[in-house]
């Protein structure tokens, strides 16, 4: 059986005795990456990872993927030769919104030129054989323990170059770092692909939810009724008793200023859905800052309509549940007599993830107001019908979703898996 000792290293207590135990300062010379402005990028040149892509922690924070490089002028190669990256090297993100960002790092597995941009501290590596060992280590949130006890900040920490200077690290013999190194890669390689199958899984039945609400919203659930054309390219054909007028038929504006701040239920739109947020901890705000807020009442749809030329992830519209307020910014649709809301909720989301919206409104962000929107064309079943479309919905969407939410606690046990596996192995309590 192997002997133990004490690491003095945070959280990742006893590894074995003929481990080494030294500073970072000790293995590696630190660089910093260069200021990347609108000026010094071109669409070819030397290539440049930036803080952004270190933090999203892409490939597991375990090495770089080139086909999300940036770009910058030649001549930096010879001005900022600090901030040049070689194979062995680190690139750590040096600021983070939360503490589980902090330690973000990136490992440089090629000869290929690379450089480092703004907001990143590199490490060249004084030994690069050792540099997959530790790209390892530096995944597990024993070692990065050390990193977030010594940051500064309050929305956005600090991680400093003296912070990982000082930092511990442990090195086992260089066969032994082999040995766990080879492992790891076979175990973690059939981790990743079990749950990049399982997420492809998520994203086929997530799109299929899509298309089920698309297709009932527009057709109807009698598949035997007469169809007319809409007169609208994407939806094609409806049930021929269906009527088609714009939005302002079925609602009017909400605009109900939260006046002395006399209410304090504090609604945000996330992800599709309106949810209630902690009114006393936005960032120190007072309560009167929220005396521009809008009124708004349960069955209301919530409209986010800025930033229209970017739909990357469709989620604009949300079915309020509750009496609150909600930022003035968005849309807020009342529903007149004789609508049910939950219907046109669904609709309108098919309407969003169609892009119907995409590059609607003007200006800067270009954002659309009601008496823009309130003109866009909607179909309306008998509302009988939008009763039961909105009860066949709720249905098959909650089974959907059921199977989706089992997806991903699969996807949360493969990642804890992966995590106590990485730690065991790199610190020595399990040998290979």
């Amino acid at each position: 059986m192997v002997k133990m000792k004490e690491s003095g290293i945070g959280l990742l207590g006893l590894i074995p005795e003929d481990w080494k135990v030294t500073k970072l300062k000790y293995e590696f010379d630190f660089g910093k990456g260069l200021p990347i402005t609108k000026d010094n990028l071109i669409e070819e040149g030397l290539p440049v990872i930036s803080y952004g892509q270190i933090h999203s922690k892409l490939n597991n924070g375990t090495s770089i993927n080139p086909s999300l490089l940036r770009f910058v002028k030649p001549y930096y190669k010879f001005t900022n030769p600090q901030s040049q990256v070689f194979k062995g090297d680190f690139i750590f993100a040096d600021t983070s919104e939360d503490l589980e960002g902090c330690g973000n790092a990136v490992l440089k597995c090629d000869e290929d030129d690379l450089y480092a941009g703004y907001h990143s501290i590199i490490m060249h590596a004084k030994r690069s054989e050792y540099s997959k060992y530790l790209a390892y280590l530096f995944l597990t949130n024993e070692w990065r323990s050390q990193l977030r006890s010594r940051v500064s900040g309050v929305k956005v920490l600090s991680v400093t170059q003296t912070i990982f200077k000082f930092a511990s690290i442990i090195l086992p013999p260089l066969e032994t770092q082999k040995r766990i190194v080879d492992f790891l890669d076979r175990k973690c390689s059939k981790i990743d692909s079990l749950r990049n199958d399982i997420q492809k899984q998520i994203e086929v039945l997530e799109q299929y939810k899509k298309s089920v609400i698309t297709e009932t919203v527009t057709k109807g659930i009698n598949p035997n009724v007469k169809m007319k054309d809409s007169g609208i390219e994407w939806i094609g054909e409806i049930p021929e008793h269906w009527e088609i007028h714009p939005i302002y038929y079925y609602f009017e504006e909400r605009k109900h200023k939260n006046s002395l701040c006399k209410e304090q239920n504090l609604l945000s739109l996330s992800y599709g859905n309106v949810i209630r947020k902690d009114i006393n901890a936005l960032g120190g705000l007072l309560p009167e800052s929220f005396n521009t807020y809008n009124i708004i009442e349960k069955d209301d749809i919530v409209i986010r309509p800025t930033d229209l030329q970017n739909d990357k992830r469709s989620l604009r519209t949300g079915l309020c549940k509750e009496h609150g307020i909600i930022t003035s910014a968005y849309i807020t649709l009342k529903p007149k007599k004789n609508v049910n809301s939950q219907f046109y909720h669904y609709l309108l989301h098919s309407y969003d993830i169609e892009k119907v919206f995409y590059n609607m409104g003007n200006g800067v962000r270009q954002g659309l107001n009601y008496s823009e929107f309130k003109k866009l064309l909607l179909i309306s079943p008998t509302f009988d019908e939008q009763k039961n479309i909105v009860e066949y919905l709720d249905s098959k969407c909650l089974s959907i979703d059921n199977i989706i939410n089992s997806k991903k606690q699969q996807l949360e046990k493969l990642e804890e898996y992966k995590k106590s596996l990485i730690f065991e192995y790199v610190t020595g309590k399990r040998e290979v």
